[in-house]
Protein backbone atom coordinates (compact mmCIF):
# COMPACT_ATOMS: atom_id res chain seq x y z
CA UNK A 1 0.00 0.00 0.00
CA UNK A 2 1.75 3.47 -0.97
CA UNK A 3 2.20 6.02 1.66
CA UNK A 4 -0.36 8.72 2.04
CA UNK A 5 0.49 12.06 1.37
CA UNK A 6 0.02 14.80 3.72
CA UNK A 7 -3.25 16.69 3.22
CA UNK A 8 -3.22 20.20 2.31
CA UNK A 9 -4.42 22.54 -0.44
CA UNK A 10 -2.06 21.06 -3.09
CA UNK A 11 -2.92 17.58 -3.06
CA UNK A 12 -7.02 17.94 -2.55
CA UNK A 13 -8.63 15.86 -5.58
CA UNK A 14 -12.19 15.22 -6.60
CA UNK A 15 -13.26 12.15 -5.87
CA UNK A 16 -12.97 9.38 -8.75
CA UNK A 17 -15.77 9.65 -10.86
CA UNK A 18 -17.57 12.23 -8.94
CA UNK A 19 -16.76 14.78 -12.01
CA UNK A 20 -17.90 14.37 -16.04
CA UNK A 21 -16.91 16.30 -18.48
CA UNK A 22 -19.11 18.40 -20.68
CA UNK A 23 -19.41 17.30 -24.54
CA UNK A 24 -20.22 19.04 -27.08
CA UNK A 25 -23.10 18.38 -30.02
CA UNK A 26 -21.09 16.95 -33.08
CA UNK A 27 -18.81 14.85 -31.01
CA UNK A 28 -18.92 11.13 -32.28
CA UNK A 29 -20.94 9.05 -30.27
CA UNK A 30 -22.79 12.25 -28.29
CA UNK A 31 -24.32 13.62 -31.66
CA UNK A 32 -28.24 12.47 -30.92
CA UNK A 33 -28.44 13.88 -26.92
CA UNK A 34 -25.24 15.13 -25.90
CA UNK A 35 -25.18 12.94 -23.05
CA UNK A 36 -28.30 15.19 -21.69
CA UNK A 37 -30.78 12.06 -21.25
CA UNK A 38 -33.87 12.59 -24.02
CA UNK A 39 -36.71 13.96 -21.76
CA UNK A 40 -36.59 16.16 -18.83
CA UNK A 41 -36.00 19.66 -17.76
CA UNK A 42 -32.75 19.87 -17.71
CA UNK A 43 -32.56 18.40 -21.34
CA UNK A 44 -33.73 21.73 -22.70
CA UNK A 45 -31.38 24.45 -23.86
CA UNK A 46 -31.87 26.80 -20.87
CA UNK A 47 -32.99 24.17 -18.47
CA UNK A 48 -32.74 23.74 -14.62
CA UNK A 49 -33.82 25.35 -11.94
CA UNK A 50 -32.53 28.08 -9.59
CA UNK A 51 -30.57 27.32 -6.16
CA UNK A 52 -33.25 26.69 -3.62
CA UNK A 53 -35.90 25.07 -5.37
CA UNK A 54 -37.65 21.94 -4.22
CA UNK A 55 -40.15 21.09 -6.74
CA UNK A 56 -42.90 23.06 -5.69
CA UNK A 57 -42.91 22.24 -1.74
CA UNK A 58 -41.87 24.69 0.64
CA UNK A 59 -38.08 25.13 0.37
CA UNK A 60 -36.43 24.51 3.80
CA UNK A 61 -34.96 28.15 3.83
CA UNK A 62 -38.78 29.02 4.36
CA UNK A 63 -39.73 26.49 6.94
CA UNK A 64 -37.43 28.12 9.62
CA UNK A 65 -38.44 31.17 11.40
CA UNK A 66 -36.35 34.08 10.80
CA UNK A 67 -35.69 36.28 14.24
CA UNK A 68 -33.42 39.45 14.49
CA UNK A 69 -31.54 41.60 12.75
CA UNK A 70 -28.00 41.80 12.01
CA UNK A 71 -26.12 44.98 11.04
CA UNK A 72 -23.64 44.24 8.61
CA UNK A 73 -21.42 47.83 8.92
CA UNK A 74 -22.05 47.44 12.94
CA UNK A 75 -19.66 47.48 15.80
CA UNK A 76 -19.91 46.03 18.91
CA UNK A 77 -17.49 48.01 21.68
CA UNK A 78 -16.56 46.98 24.46
CA UNK A 79 -17.60 49.41 27.59
CA UNK A 80 -15.10 50.22 29.70
CA UNK A 81 -16.26 52.78 32.86
CA UNK A 82 -14.00 55.03 34.60
CA UNK A 83 -13.50 53.29 38.01
CA UNK A 84 -12.34 50.43 36.31
CA UNK A 85 -10.02 52.68 34.83
CA UNK A 86 -8.93 53.72 37.66
CA UNK A 87 -8.50 50.12 39.11
CA UNK A 88 -6.52 49.38 36.47
CA UNK A 89 -3.99 52.31 36.85
CA UNK A 90 -3.67 51.45 40.48
CA UNK A 91 -3.19 47.40 39.93
CA UNK A 92 -1.19 48.37 36.78
CA UNK A 93 -3.34 46.25 34.49
CA UNK A 94 -4.44 45.96 31.25
CA UNK A 95 -6.83 44.36 29.00
CA UNK A 96 -7.38 42.37 25.42
CA UNK A 97 -10.56 42.03 25.11
CA UNK A 98 -11.54 44.43 23.11
CA UNK A 99 -14.01 43.66 20.54
CA UNK A 100 -14.47 46.14 17.66
CA UNK A 101 -12.92 48.81 19.78
CA UNK A 102 -13.18 50.49 23.71
CA UNK A 103 -16.34 52.73 24.45
CA UNK A 104 -15.50 54.67 27.67
CA UNK A 105 -18.55 55.04 29.68
CA UNK A 106 -19.36 57.71 33.08
CA UNK A 107 -20.19 54.99 35.35
CA UNK A 108 -18.54 54.96 38.72
CA UNK A 109 -16.57 58.65 37.59
CA UNK A 110 -16.69 60.31 41.70
CA UNK A 111 -13.67 57.59 41.59
CA UNK A 112 -11.58 59.02 39.07
CA UNK A 113 -8.57 60.62 40.51
CA UNK A 114 -5.74 60.70 38.28
CA UNK A 115 -5.52 62.67 35.12
CA UNK A 116 -6.36 60.48 32.21
CA UNK A 117 -4.95 61.01 28.52
CA UNK A 118 -6.79 58.19 26.71
CA UNK A 119 -7.17 57.87 22.60
CA UNK A 120 -10.59 55.04 23.16
CA UNK A 121 -12.68 54.48 19.47
CA UNK A 122 -15.62 56.30 21.65
CA UNK A 123 -16.80 58.01 24.74
CA UNK A 124 -19.52 59.39 25.96
CA UNK A 125 -20.13 63.40 26.78
CA UNK A 126 -20.20 62.31 30.50
CA UNK A 127 -17.34 60.37 30.60
CA UNK A 128 -15.65 63.49 28.79
CA UNK A 129 -16.56 65.96 31.08
CA UNK A 130 -15.39 63.60 33.82
CA UNK A 131 -12.43 63.12 32.45
CA UNK A 132 -11.09 66.85 31.22
CA UNK A 133 -12.87 67.85 34.97
CA UNK A 134 -9.57 66.02 36.40
CA UNK A 135 -6.96 67.92 33.98
CA UNK A 136 -7.16 64.70 31.58
CA UNK A 137 -7.79 64.77 27.60
CA UNK A 138 -9.72 62.28 25.39
CA UNK A 139 -9.19 61.87 21.67
CA UNK A 140 -11.35 59.67 19.91
CA UNK A 141 -10.02 57.56 17.52
CA UNK A 142 -10.96 55.63 14.59
CA UNK A 143 -9.43 52.15 14.83
CA UNK A 144 -9.31 49.11 12.59
CA UNK A 145 -9.27 45.48 13.58
CA UNK A 146 -5.62 45.76 12.50
CA UNK A 147 -4.90 48.91 14.43
CA UNK A 148 -6.49 47.41 17.42
CA UNK A 149 -4.33 44.06 17.35
CA UNK A 150 -1.24 46.62 16.97
CA UNK A 151 -2.44 48.84 20.13
CA UNK A 152 -2.52 45.45 21.97
CA UNK A 153 0.59 44.34 21.16
CA UNK A 154 2.34 47.38 21.46
CA UNK A 155 3.38 47.80 17.35
CA UNK A 156 4.01 51.36 16.35
CA UNK A 157 5.74 50.36 12.47
CA UNK A 158 2.23 50.46 10.53
CA UNK A 159 0.71 53.20 9.32
CA UNK A 160 -3.06 53.44 10.81
CA UNK A 161 -5.95 53.16 7.87
CA UNK A 162 -8.41 56.07 8.06
CA UNK A 163 -12.37 55.73 7.76
CA UNK A 164 -13.96 55.65 4.72
CA UNK A 165 -17.53 55.41 5.68
CA UNK A 166 -19.07 58.67 6.07
CA UNK A 167 -21.06 58.29 9.13
CA UNK A 168 -17.31 57.41 10.46
CA UNK A 169 -15.59 60.77 9.02
CA UNK A 170 -18.58 62.48 9.96
CA UNK A 171 -18.59 61.43 14.09
CA UNK A 172 -15.10 61.70 14.37
CA UNK A 173 -14.91 64.96 12.97
CA UNK A 174 -17.43 66.59 15.57
CA UNK A 175 -15.74 68.87 18.32
CA UNK A 176 -18.39 67.81 20.78
CA UNK A 177 -17.10 63.72 20.46
CA UNK A 178 -13.47 65.13 20.77
CA UNK A 179 -13.05 63.05 17.49
CA UNK A 180 -9.47 63.25 16.13
CA UNK A 181 -10.64 64.50 12.75
CA UNK A 182 -11.28 67.55 14.07
CA UNK A 183 -8.89 70.65 14.70
CA UNK A 184 -10.87 72.07 17.59
CA UNK A 185 -10.60 68.40 19.50
CA UNK A 186 -6.64 68.43 19.32
CA UNK A 187 -6.30 71.60 20.11
CA UNK A 188 -8.64 71.58 23.46
CA UNK A 189 -7.30 70.79 26.64
CA UNK A 190 -3.62 70.32 28.11
CA UNK A 191 -1.09 69.95 25.08
CA UNK A 192 0.09 66.24 24.44
CA UNK A 193 3.26 64.83 22.59
CA UNK A 194 1.47 62.12 21.60
CA UNK A 195 -0.53 64.40 18.83
CA UNK A 196 0.45 62.50 15.38
CA UNK A 197 0.99 64.83 12.68
CA UNK A 198 -1.35 62.79 10.34
CA UNK A 199 -4.07 63.50 12.25
CA UNK A 200 -3.92 66.99 11.50
CA UNK A 201 -3.39 66.09 7.74
CA UNK A 202 -6.40 63.64 7.97
CA UNK A 203 -8.97 66.29 9.74
CA UNK A 204 -8.15 68.72 6.44
CA UNK A 205 -8.66 65.91 3.34
CA UNK A 206 -11.41 63.78 4.77
CA UNK A 207 -13.41 67.20 5.84
CA UNK A 208 -12.58 69.09 3.04
CA UNK A 209 -16.22 68.45 1.86
CA UNK A 210 -18.02 70.64 4.10
CA UNK A 211 -16.38 73.85 1.28
CA UNK A 212 -17.46 72.47 -1.08
CA UNK A 213 -20.22 73.73 -3.29
CA UNK A 214 -22.61 71.52 -5.88
CA UNK A 215 -21.82 71.60 -9.41
CA UNK A 216 -24.15 74.53 -11.23
CA UNK A 217 -24.45 76.24 -7.88
CA UNK A 218 -25.80 79.77 -8.31
CA UNK A 219 -26.08 82.71 -6.23
CA UNK A 220 -29.92 84.37 -5.90
CA UNK A 221 -29.92 87.25 -7.56
CA UNK A 222 -26.81 87.37 -9.14
CA UNK A 223 -26.42 88.10 -12.28
CA UNK A 224 -24.78 85.64 -15.35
Amino acid sequence: MPPRSPVNLGTLRPQKGSLHKWVAVKVPGYGRTAGRGMNGQNSRSGGGVRPGFEGGQTPITKLFPKRGFFNPTGRTFAPVNLDRIQLWMNQVDVFTKVHDGVKILADGSEHLTTPLFITPSRASHSAIKAIEATGGKVICKYYTPTSLRDCIDGRTDRVEAAPTRRDDIVWYSQHRNRGYLSIASLNHGPAVPWINPRWIELAKTLTAYRKQKPDGERRIGKKT
